[in-house]
């Protein structure tokens, strides 16, 4: 009999979780239990959406991963309390911190070479240094700093169980040493006012860490687009587009890939290789906005999309909602022109469509510029990706073959894929097929790309007056 393993995706608005069969990745019985929203959630809801995804399921796994929100900052005192609401990646209030640490480093090019990456305010080193400023107290109090599946893992773990991480989600922390893989208490420190315990980090990215209290081995888990990639099999030349919360393009590599523009996060992947990618904080919930706009369903929205021509007679999103990363403008906002007298419903419709796949295809030519390899193909994947309107389009925008895959939680997949790995003791990950839709093809769309592009570089100047209107501090 195969043994089964249990994959858990703590993600920003859920616990997924999903029982596989350890050899064929078959699923053999998926559950879920929703999230808190906002940018700051206490980590007690994750602890009990845990418990109500995944606890039934606990008892007929052989082995656990656990996959969260990449960025997020969870403080413990000296007694393993939580010290404060965790603030989460999409919280984009530390936007100065992040520029102040960049600076201290030496500027862009000597924070990516530094740590991977030019810092943001995603970024949890950015989330320290806000919370050494405005709230002093806590940041006194923090004796240990975790990310949020380190948090799930170790409430899963037996008791006196030191918290643990794996390399890919470390290294969107802004303070692992790229070069080395390894913590750099420096940038903690001065990120954070003073030192702090931080998880320990394995030697193999499958290693087993810990086990629950009743002897299940768990694997060390990742981040989720580090699970992601991994749960999809994402090969060589092809491009993830995920379409959720955020909009990530990511791209499997063998080398780093230094980008002092910052525009390319150069992560690390859950194999032992680098997992480059771009990120939008504005992805399926433009789709979201558009069809609250204009009142119907999106069954609807696509229809009216598809109802106008390519370029919405005019009529150009940039979808920057709430805030952007990429590009880094986290005071923006988003901004529609070129409505008349004679625009439609099928527009505007069209236009958030548009807007929202032109955004992905600055992250797609962003990753191909600074790995200089093309990408010869797309796979779609996400809530958003189930858009109808999207799968027609998207070709067009992307402007290359464009596949959509199969729904499923990937990240948790990924987790559940990492768990076989670890329990087999083998050199690579299990060999689960993946299924593929029949690709998808359209002449491309410059004139929209270009509309696009002169809005984007127009507004590049525009902030709003308040610096935290896109946090919630509820």
């Amino acid at each position: 009999m195969s043994p089964t393993v249990l994959g858990i995706d703590s993600s920003t608005q859920a616990t997924k979780a999903l029982l596989v069969d350890a050899d064929t990745g078959r699923v053999l019985e998926e559950r879920r239990a929703a999230h808190p929203e906002g940018t700051e959630v206490d980590p007690s809801a994750w602890d009990r959406a845990v418990d109500e995804a995944a606890g039934p399921l606990l008892d007929r796994a052989d082995g656990i991963s656990v996959a969260g929100q990449q960025h997020g900052m969870v403080l413990l005192d000296a007694d393993g309390a939580v010290v404060r609401p965790a603030l989460l990646w999409n919280d984009t209030r530390s936007a100065a911190e992040a520029e102040q640490l960049v600076a201290e480093l030496g500027g862009p090019a000597a924070c990516a070479t530094r740590i991977g990456s030019v810092l943001v305010a995603s970024f949890t080193a950015a989330k320290l240094r806000w919370v050494a400023r405005h709230e002093p107290e806590s940041a006194r109090r923090a004796s240990a700093v975790l990310l949020p599946h380190d948090a799930v893992s170790l409430r899963l773990s037996a008791p006196g169980t030191a918290p643990f991480t794996d390399r890919g989600d470390a290294s969107g922390t802004g303070y692992l040493d790229a070069e080395t893989s390894t913590w750099d208490h420096a940038l903690l420190t001065s990120a954070l006012g003073h030192d702090a315990q931080l998880p320990r980090l394995p030697g193999h990215p499958a290693a087993i860490m810990a086990e629950t209290r009743t002897g299940t081995p768990i694997a060390v888990g990742t981040g989720d687009n580090m699970a992601a990639a991994l749960g999809l099999g994402l090969a060589p030349g092809e491009v993830s587009v995920s379409i959720g919360t955020s909009g990530v393009c990511a791209m499997v590599s063998d080398a780093r890939s230094v980008d002092p523009s910052g525009a390319v996060t150069d992560f690390a992947d859950a194999t032992g290789r680098f997992l480059p990618m771009t990120t939008t904080l504005n992805a399926a919930r433009i789709l979201e906005a558009g069809r609250s706009l204009l009142g119907v369903d999106h069954q609807e929205l696509s229809r009216l999309a598809l109802a106008s021509v390519p370029g919405a007679h005019g009529v150009t999103l940039l979808p920057y909602f709430d805030g952007e990363r990429t590009p880094n403008r986290p005071r923006a906002r988003a901004t529609l022109t070129g409505l008349t007298t004679s625009t439609t419903r099928e527009d505007i419709a069209r236009a958030y469509v548009e807007g929202l796949l032109c955004s992905l295809a600055d992250g797609i030519a962003a990753l191909e510029a600074v790995r200089g390899v093309p990408a010869e193909r797309v796979v779609l994947i996400g809530g958003g990706a189930r858009s109808a309107a999207v799968q027609v389009l998207a070709p067009a925008l992307l402007g290359r073959e464009v596949t959509v895959a199969p729904p499923a939680e990937y990240a948790a997949l990924g987790a559940a894929r990492q768990a076989a790995w670890a329990l087999s003791g083998a050199d690579a990950p299990p060999a689960w097929d993946r299924e593929a839709s029949e690709p998808l093809r359209a002449d491309p769309a410059p004139d929209v790309l270009r509309a696009y592009a002169e809005l984007r570089e127009r507004t590049a100047t525009w902030a709003v007056d308040e610096p935290d209107a896109t946090s919630d501090r509820s």
